[in-house]
């Protein structure tokens, strides 16, 4: 079937019309010909068997698929309206039919002793059988139609049921679909990589993954179709990493000098791990080709990404170059000003700090040793992205926290330049090697996958609400020694007056228990000013008061080495990504540290998962991959990034196994043949260029 006809208005398609045509666009969003065909069912019941009425009594509750014939019909009142009631028989006994919707349109069509094949869920009310809205086909019919043993389920909405669009009504319209335009459907894979992974051609996979012959079939057919599009998504990612690789230019950064050199062995305040090592040298070769640079630096909280954004900017300034480094707040932005700022102290570099909150005067001085090259490296916020704010020669951008930075926000960066600056992103939230290959294939990943050996590990401990004067006694003594504690409650946006209420009478008990003037707490949330918020966080900072109480705006970058407790509230209404970020707060100094997961006494098998495993691990990575398997990829990458994980029939979680494989040769292609050029991938470059017509959110990720 030629793609043009694909892409036909689904009201053309022999019963549908324009009124289901607008139906299916609103509910399902299938618009043409090709969506439709797309359409894949959610499950599928096997239709082998047909049960007899006598038999009836073990399957109530269950679908079954009867032969008989109606023997009488009947309209009976009910509340406002009428029910439609037939009685339908086999040669064993009867069973009643019901239909609350659509009465007359569906009397018109029944037809008295006649043959019928039926199919629903047996409701059983005393010794009564009955069936409401069965699916119904003629037995002459039901023998010579486009079905296999096993019959698809499509995912349906209640607009549809209450319009008579049913699951049949859909495979009717794909069954006209396959029958009145040819069932040969262009190929979109390569014969090396079906001979290859043995798989079944396009049309034959496509048949099969709607009217199924028997199992196999459809596992075969399943499994090419997913392998498809995962095929695709990653092609799309690769071509895209290897176009600009081709086509975006960097600066050459050729040499490894004095400002690296002398840092390294002088001033380097610990001996890099191996993980810190093998991620410098990535970074250098990146840097010395005449691409630009565009990579992801994972690293779970407090693996040392900072020493290597420090190395990698130190590269820069060797080469002539400028550097920045973006934060996503003002208290990461300081402290990370803070942290590379004592590092450099006794090297001649010039560093500033930008923000919003920064004096006229101060941004007047940065602006003009900034253009003058005076200026070498650059910390910030948002405001780095002014349009005033511009380098003589920005050679390398580091973005923190990359997650929380728009795409368009990132761009304004590269625009400071007449080439783009290399670009390090650095995220703290671990991200599961499925998710990494689909939402950032484009870019190349390194990750920090050890801990600096001076750290302990956190303990963890899952205490309930009845522990609680425990926890408050466990504080009192880790602050005897000395130390901090934070004691975090959750922030839902729906119920803000709930949250603050929760934090406010939280903040009573804490202030009951630890009285002043020998305590002193600091509290922070979302509704204070900003300048109020940074206030109180830096007394903590200071060591001014013993005990933060806040909402999750602390989440990401408060590096208080001498807090050693995290009290997590309400601990089960947190995903678990949430609270790894969370305790990340703690075990940044020498002592022990520790964190105390409070949670209600009934909880739900997800929350009691996630809070055993929090427990159970402190790698960042294997958290990850549980949360995957919890929440799905759209819920863990946010709103934000979702959105490219809208597969039409393939799980990036179930499916990590095709992932890899499609992966593996769009990859072996691409190093064969980048263009697409070669006869053999004439389909591949067909589809692909098909694919780059409609504007996939694959092409914006990253």
């Amino acid at each position: 079937m030629s793609i043009d006809i694909l892409q036909s208005s689904i009201a053309y398609l022999k019963g549908v019309g324009p009124s289901r045509a607008k139906l299916l666009a609103s509910e399902l969003n299938i618009h043409v010909f090709q969506d439709l065909l797309h359409f894949f069912p959610s499950r599928y019941i096997d239709k082998t068997k047909y049960h007899k009425i006598s038999d009836l009594q073990q399957y109530a509750d269950a679908e079954v698929q009867i032969v008989g014939q109606i023997i009488q019909i009947k309209n009976i009142p009910f509340k406002n309206t009428t029910r439609l009631t037939a009685i339908f028989k086999d040669q064993t006994g009867q069973i009643e039919l019901v239909w609350f919707q659509g009465a007359k349109w569906i009397e018109k069509e029944l037809k008295l002793h006649t043959p019928y094949v039926i199919f629903g869920k047996v409701k059983r009310f005393q010794q009564k059988f009955s069936m409401p809205h069965p699916e119904m086909e003629l037995l002459e019919k039901h023998a010579s139609s486009l079905k296999g043993s096993m019959q698809a389920i499509y995912p349906s909405t209640t607009k549809l049921q209450n319009r008579n669009i049913s699951n049949k009504t859909i495979s009717g319209m794909l069954q006209n679909l396959f029958l009145t335009q040819g069932v040969h459907f262009k190929e979109t894979l390569s014969l090396d990589i079906l001979n290859n992974q043995k798989l079944l051609d396009r049309s034959e996979a496509l048949l099969q993954i709607h009217f199924p012959k028997n199992v196999n079939l459809l596992s075969k057919a399943q499994f090419r179709l997913k392998f498809e599009e995962l095929f695709y998504v990653q092609l799309q990612l690769l071509r895209k990493n290897i176009i600009s690789k081709q086509k975006i230019k960097g600066y050459p950064f050729p040499q490894i000098g004095t400002f690296f050199n002398r840092f390294y062995k002088d001033y380097l305040p610990f001996e890099l791990t191996k993980a810190q090592k093998r991620v410098v040298k990535e970074i250098r070769k990146d840097l010395g080709s005449n691409a630009q640079m565009n990579r992801l630096l994972q690293g779970d909280v407090g693996s040392g990404k900072t020493i290597v954004a420090l190395l990698s900017m130190l590269i820069a300034l060797d080469n002539g170059f400028q550097a920045t480094l973006m934060a996503p707040t003002a208290i990461l932005a300081k402290q990370h000003f803070e942290g590379i700022s004592e590092l450099l102290k006794e090297m001649p570099i010039k560093i500033a700090l930008l923000m919003g909150s920064s004096k006229t005067k101060e941004r007047r001085l940065i602006h003009e040793e900034l253009q003058s090259g005076a200026l070498q490296i650059l910390i910030g916020t948002h405001a780095l992205l002014e349009d005033k704010v511009q380098f003589k020669n920005l050679g390398l951008a580091i973005i923190d926290e990359q997650h929380r930075f728009g795409v368009a926000q990132r761009a304004k960066l590269w625009r400071k330049n007449q080439l783009p600056p290399h670009v390090l992103v650095m995220t703290a939230t671990p991200i599961p090697r499925t998710l990494a290959m689909s939402v950032y294939g484009d870019l190349d990943i390194s990750v920090i996958d050890t801990l600096p050996p001076n750290r302990k590990p956190i303990q963890t401990l899952h205490k309930t609400d009845s522990q609680r004067l425990w926890v408050f006694n466990f504080i009192r003594s880790e602050i005897e020694k000395g130390r901090q504690a934070y004691i975090v409650y959750p922030l839902i946006k729906e119920s803000e007056a709930l949250d603050y209420k929760d934090l406010m009478d939280g903040f009573e008990s804490v202030e009951r228990y630890f009285p002043k003037p020998k305590y002193q707490i600091s509290i922070v949330h979302g509704q204070m000013k900003p300048a109020d918020k940074d206030f109180e966080m830096q007394r903590f900072v200071n060591g001014e008061t013993q005990i933060m109480v806040a909402t999750t705006v602390i989440e990401v970058g408060v590096n208080v080495p001498n807090a050693s407790i995290m009290v997590i509230e309400s601990s089960e209404r947190f995903g678990l990504s949430q609270l790894h970020q969370l305790r990340g707060r703690v075990g940044r100094g020498a002592s022990q540290s520790y964190c105390i997961l409070l949670s209600g006494f009934k909880l739900s098998q997800e929350s009691k998962t996630r809070l055993s495993t929090m427990v159970q691990t402190n790698d960042g990575f294997q958290i990850a991959e549980v949360d995957l398997k919890l929440r799905g990829p759209g819920d863990l990458m946010g709103t934000q990034q979702s959105g490219v994980l809208q597969l039409k029939i393939s799980d990036v979680v179930r499916d990590r196994d095709i992932l890899a494989l499609a992966r593996q040769w769009a990859k072996h292609i691409l190093s064969k043949d980048p263009n697409l050029e070669l006869p053999e991938n004439a389909p591949i470059k067909w589809a692909y260029s098909e694919l780059s017509k409609h504007k996939n959110i694959w092409n914006y990720i990253s």
